[in-house]
């Protein structure tokens, strides 16, 4: 597949972690997905009906986030690819990046996250 649709820089807050300081209040998180699909024929007719709409995607992913109060990033990653792929079933795969943006280490590190790519079966 050689067309994606790209999301950068999602910001949501949501509990998820598994230290009592991150159960006790939403922190920052930052999502980045793409999209993989094939866009031609929207692309051809200038028609979002012929497309996923980007703007479904984004509020799947809030939901997502700001409902689950999941344990670890890689539970909310994959379930947000999940949601997203059967938002359209044209989509043949999704990749899902989420980051703490305050991650509860004493060091300077400015973000702790995963990545994950989820295919159609």
């Amino acid at each position: 597949m050689s067309d994606v649709i790209e999301l950068r820089g999602l910001r949501v807050s949501a509990i998820v972690g598994v230290l009592a300081e991150e159960r006790s209040r939403a922190q920052p998180l930052e999502f980045d997905l793409d999209i993989e699909r094939s866009v031609e024929e929207a692309a051809m007719d200038d028609d979002i009906a012929e497309t996923t709409n980007y703007a479904d995607v984004v509020a799947t992913t809030v939901e997502v986030a700001r409902s689950g109060g999941f344990l670890l990033l890689e539970t909310l990653a994959y379930r947000v690819a999940l949601e997203v792929l059967a938002l359209d079933s044209a989509i043949e795969a999704v990749v899902v990046a989420v980051r703490k943006l305050r991650p509860p280490v004493p060091e300077d590190l400015a973000s702790a996250g995963v990545r994950c790519r989820v295919t159609r079966p």
